[in-house]
């Protein structure tokens, strides 16, 4: 029994010191070592650049900043000079701007196509429910037609009408040899509600 006792008060000191997981609520964040950045912000900023990189102002800035670069390094006097004539940091300039810019505009035309599948996965579920409220009113309007073609007409009760008069007549053996006509033809008399 004292066994017992302590086992409990052993297990109940160990959930004390133990943190308690609750899953109902966030978890703290951990001090990181590596900053953390956002890369939606990234993604956003890249497409930015890439849409600049394909402008045509870029291009006009790019050559005028390339003659001002080339004038200078060739008229300015010796001392001015900051890139002699092979112009390596000028070539060094212009091939950091190629390499960056390239996977620039690829990351950019991939968040597009992302955007573009999802619109397009979107656009066929919405077309999935189109079609299939489509077939579903059909078949409605299906069944509105065969229910109606078992409707009785005006035409038709009167010719039923008709007919069961004359089967009427013809057993009570026409007592005075004149009939009667109950239900006039649709020529003599009309009505102001068509038939259905």
């Amino acid at each position: 029994m004292a066994e017992r006792a302590q086992e409990r008060d052993r297990e109940r000191e160990r959930e004390r010191t133990l943190p308690r997981i609750r899953l109902d609520q966030p978890r703290v964040r951990r001090a990181r070592l590596l900053p953390e950045y956002d890369p939606e912000a990234f993604g956003r900023l890249s497409e930015r650049i890439a849409r600049f990189l394909g402008t045509g102002r870029f291009l006009v800035w790019m050559t005028l900043t390339i003659l001002v670069w080339v004038l200078w390094n060739i008229f300015a006097p010796q001392p001015l000079k900051f890139d002699e004539y092979p112009f390596i940091f000028l070539t060094l300039a212009l091939s950091l701007q190629a390499s960056y810019a390239a996977p620039l505009i690829l990351l950019a035309q991939n968040r597009q196509d992302d955007r573009d599948r999802v619109n397009l996965e979107q656009d066929r579920k919405q077309n999935e429910r189109s079609i299939a409220d489509t077939e579903y009113l059909t078949r409605e309007i299906a069944a509105l037609r065969m229910g109606l073609g078992e409707v009785a007409t005006r035409d038709w009760m009167r010719s039923e009408l008709q007919d069961l008069l004359k089967e009427l007549e013809d057993r009570n053996g026409e007592r005075h040899g004149e009939r009667r006509d109950l239900f006039p033809a649709e020529g003599s008399r009309r009505s102001d509600v068509p038939d259905r």
